[in-house]
């Protein structure tokens, strides 16, 4: 791409760049397990959790990421209206690595109305959806424990969250595919920045279901083998399921060590609209969120220390991200993806992959790439393949959804000082 096109790229750019936010707390339950001790275990050793499925009832030739013991926990009664798959990998969530403590402290400082709640989620409670049609009556309607208006509807993960904290101001649910629950960072500062609300509780989760394996299979994406991401011999994407949140404010980090505190500094968003479920070839819309983050942020692109890419595996979408990051970024910047480890986990992908991004900032190691061993000569030269040790100041995180969805954050330790 020449450089007018690139410049093209950012012309829209907002010209006011962001309000830089303090993650107070973050969490992440994937594959690996509950809370981000165990997924970032999981990264620092480049242990992939993922397994042959075992979750569909008619056979899927996949590997996918699956929560353990999500079939086994319950939501506390006073939420059993919000009953479902998804709700409960919520709550799970919700009660790992302090959170709900964090954020229950955040409400009660600054007023039910002044915390936002913003979730991102692809599909959501569907599962419960499908349950209910399987089991119709003989009247055709759902069989009674699954009447409940609220699991069937595309609001139900942020009506559960915001019931959940005891919220009472703005409360979103964001479904832009597989970049949601990394846009919901951008809506949180939006609504800080402009004085509607003080602080924020953003996150996402999307839990396997029948709609996405046998979608996914029909698209003919899944890969019969673990994921490679950015491999040269790369066959296709492996679903996963997880759930995660942080807690964003602009009050200083509300830790003793403040030399160490995490912060959003900067995002961007596009949409290329070129194709419902492939990329734009020449990567434009994805390259317009990577530069409008760089903007934002106030950052050239050579202080970007670590890129976590969207990196699914999937043909197009690693030959795209790759191109896109080679052109734009030195070779000082290292690359991976981290779906070998946890598996695609659609709309609460954004927020995994920002909580991987927020720990490799604070323990100063690059991921490594698992699953891949022959790299695709476009990503050669950035992609980190073994975890490496390395001073950081500045993270990028790439989501790219669906329909041309595109997100990307930045987010800085200390200020960026490494």
């Amino acid at each position: 791409m020449s450089q007018h096109n690139r410049t093209t790229a950012i012309a829209g750019a907002r010209h006011a760049r962001t309000l830089a936010l303090t993650v107070q707390a973050f969490t992440a339950t994937t594959a690996a397990g509950s809370g981000s001790g165990r997924l970032w275990d999981a990264v620092f050793n480049a242990r992939s959790h993922l397994r042959v499925n075992d979750f569909t009832p008619t056979p899927v030739a996949a590997w996918i990421g699956r929560v353990p013991g999500l079939e086994t926990a319950a939501l506390p009664e006073q939420f059993a209206e919000w009953e479902c798959r998804n709700n409960r990998l919520a709550w799970l969530a919700l009660n790992e690595d302090g959170f709900i403590d964090a954020a229950r402290t955040a409400i009660e400082h600054f007023g039910s109305r002044r915390v936002a709640v913003i979730m991102g989620t692809s599909t959501g409670s569907v599962g419960a959806t499908e349950e209910g049609y399987a089991r119709l009556t003989g009247a055709g309607s759902f069989p009674r424990d699954l009447l409940r208006p609220i699991v069937h509807t595309a609001h139900s993960l942020g009506d559960f969250v915001q019931h959940a904290l005891g919220t009472s101001g703005p409360c979103v649910t964001v479904n832009t595919a597989c970049s949601s629950s990394a846009k919901v960072f951008a809506q949180a500062e939006r609504l800080i920045r402009m004085g509607v609300v003080d602080a924020a509780v953003v996150g996402g989760v999307d839990t396997l279901c029948g709609s996405v394996m046998y979608g996914f299979n029909s698209l003919q994406l899944l890969s019969p083998e673990p994921c490679r991401p950015f491999a040269a011999d790369r066959n296709g994407i492996s679903l996963g399921e997880a759930g995660g949140f942080a807690l964003l404010s602009p009050a200083p980090a509300a830790t003793e060590d403040k030399e160490a505190a995490l912060s959003l500094t900067g995002w961007g968003e596009s949409s290329d609209a070129y194709h419902m479920s492939s990329p734009q070839p020449d990567g434009l819309g994805a390259e317009r969120a990577m530069l409008q983050a760089l903007f934002n942020a106030g950052l050239s692109a050579n202080a970007i220390d670590y890129i976590n890419g969207h990196g699914t595996a999937s043909l197009k979408n690693d030959e795209v991200e790759a191109a896109v990051v080679a052109r734009n970024f030195p070779v000082t910047t290292r690359m991976s993806s981290t779906k070998g480890i946890t598996g695609h986990a659609l709309g609460a992908a954004g927020i995994v992959e920002a909580v991987i991004s927020l720990l490799a900032l604070q323990h100063d190691w690059i991921p490594g790439n698992v699953g891949t061993s022959i790299v695709d000569p476009l990503a050669a030269a950035h992609l980190a393949l073994r975890g490496e040790a390395n001073p950081m100041g500045h993270v990028l995180s790439n989501n790219f959804g669906f329909g041309g969805n595109n997100c990307a954050l930045i987010f800085s330790k200390n200020g960026g000082v490494r």
